[in-house]
Order: C-alpha cells, then sequence, then structure tokens
C-alpha cells in the first residue's frame, strides 16, 4: 500500500485519467474529490459490495456513477 501525505487543494493522479484531490481537512475527517472517466465506477468500501441490479433489468454496471466524498 503506498501511503502519501497531502494538503488541501493538493493532488494524486492515477494512471493518465483519475485524479484525486484534497478539498478539505478537519475534525478527523478529509473531503476527497475524484476524477475520473464515466466508465470508472467510484465507490466508498462500505457500498462496494451492496449494490443490486435495480427491478427494471438493469444491472448495477450500466448505471451511471454518482460523484463520492
Amino acid at each position: 500500500m503506498l501511503v502519501l501525505t497531502r494538503k488541501k487543494n493538493e493532488m494524486i493522479q492515477i494512471g493518465e485519467s483519475i485524479v484525486i484531490k484534497v478539498i478539505s481537512t478537519g475534525r478527523g475527517k478529509v473531503k476527497l474529490g475524484i476524477d475520473a472517466p464515466a466508465d470508472i465506477r467510484v465507490l466508498r468500501a462500505e457500498l462496494a459490495g451492496t449494490l443490486r441490479p435495480s427491478s427494471a433489468g438493469q444491472s448495477a454496471d450500466s448505471e451511471q456513477p454518482h460523484a463520492c466524498v
């Protein structure tokens, strides 16, 4: 695991197309902004195993990704 220290407004780039920016810090929390292509799903770890296909027959993989903070 790579461990980095970043300050507010500093960024981390992953590959050619994913950027993570520290938006704010405080009270034991960090707010991150994640810029990734629409075909890359970005989920909080606690949600990654909970998604199920919708009742309309559309799979969870075909849903539009949502901003994750």
